[in-house]
């Protein structure tokens, strides 16, 4: 007899996949039920970091990341998923439900899965290495499965992405609101949710591109030498809240390309919480074309670089139901 979907086992094994996916602070604002023959994701506005993310727009972009994890995961498994997003319009937390056929997985279901486990944010500055422009060109492919783009910022547009983020970083340093918020979510120690100290270097300000600045930071950097990244804004043709979640699993789809190409990655979305400075993005890197969700910094880090420790997870049992 033909399964009528997997089990409640396969679906956890899968969620212990998908639950490694990115989010904004390492917030971890997804919850999952499992019903027989499908999985349903809700978004958990509880987990949204106001001062950071004040139209929760990172928020659903986090779940969109965990969604594509888990369509990896169950391809990985021998399950195709049928994915139906936004499947309530009385329910605006209710983001997806997936649907599962048989299906044997391929030797690329493999590999992708494989990067779930490989993949980390490395925020340290990349040395000046080069990154194979079919490389580049195989990652950005990858948002438009999802109805969204990458735009590769060319060095000419680069100050252009420049000064909105610098503008971002100098609010930040007196917003009192997003400190308190920051010290609460970053410099964790032993923590099962936020960013640890050991996974954020030192402020840059010194750097054209500066990232996000972190409380407590016990990264060491590879190098002194200028970020030699490539950045890649993540963009759709629409601005609501379906258009997130798209934005959200092709950067999942970006990120492990990149892993399974051997790149480093790490996301960058600061200004994008500030309106003025995400329209500034949008007018001046995007020619107002498409709506920026979220920034990826790509490069290489060389096998000598110490490596990361990983980032912990919240527990299984806080995130889904079984009934």
């Amino acid at each position: 007899m033909r399964p009528s979907g997997p089990s409640i086992t396969t679906c956890r094994d899968a969620l212990q996949l998908a639950v490694r996916a990115p989010s904004v602070h390492n917030t971890q604002p997804w919850r999952w039920r499992i019903r027989p023959g499908r999985v349903d994701l809700f978004a958990d506005f509880g987990r949204q970091v106001s001062a950071t993310d004040p139209k929760a727009r990172a928020l659903v972009v986090s779940c969109g990341a965990a969604l594509h994890h888990l369509e990896v995961a169950f391809a990985m498994l021998g399950w195709q998923a049928d994915i139906d997003r936004m499947p309530d319009p009385d329910r605006p937390d209710h983001l997806a439900t997936m649907e599962f056929t048989p299906r044997s997985p391929t030797d690329l279901d493999i590999r992708l899965a494989a990067a779930i486990h490989l993949r980390q944010s490395d925020r340290r500055r990349y040395p000046r290495l080069p990154v194979a422009s079919h490389d580049l060109r195989a990652v950005s492919r990858c948002a438009a499965r999802f109805g969204a783009a990458a735009r590769h910022v060319p060095d000419l547009l680069l100050s252009h992405l420049a000064a909105p983020m610098r503008r971002a970083a100098a609010r930040h340093a007196t917003d009192t609101n997003y400190l308190a918020e920051l010290e609460q979510w970053s410099g964790c120690h032993g923590a099962p949710a936020g960013v640890p100290a050991r996974n954020a270097p030192a402020a840059r300000a010194s750097d054209e591109l500066p990232v996000r600045a972190f409380a407590e930071t016990e990264l060491s950097e590879y190098t002194d030498e200028p970020d030699s990244a490539h950045w890649l804004v993540v963009c759709t043709p629409r601005d609501n809240r379906l258009s997130q979640l798209r934005a959200g699993q092709a950067t999942s789809a970006m990120l492990l390309q990149a892993t399974h190409r051997g790149l480093a990655t790490s996301l960058q979305s600061e200004p994008l919480g500030m309106v003025d400075l995400r329209d500034q993005i949008r007018t001046t890197v995007l020619q107002e074309c498409a709506y920026p969700h979220v920034m990826i910094r790509v490069g290489v880090m060389p096998h000598a670089a110490a490596p990361l420790e990983s980032t912990p997870r919240r527990d299984l049992a806080e995130v889904i139901e079984t009934n």
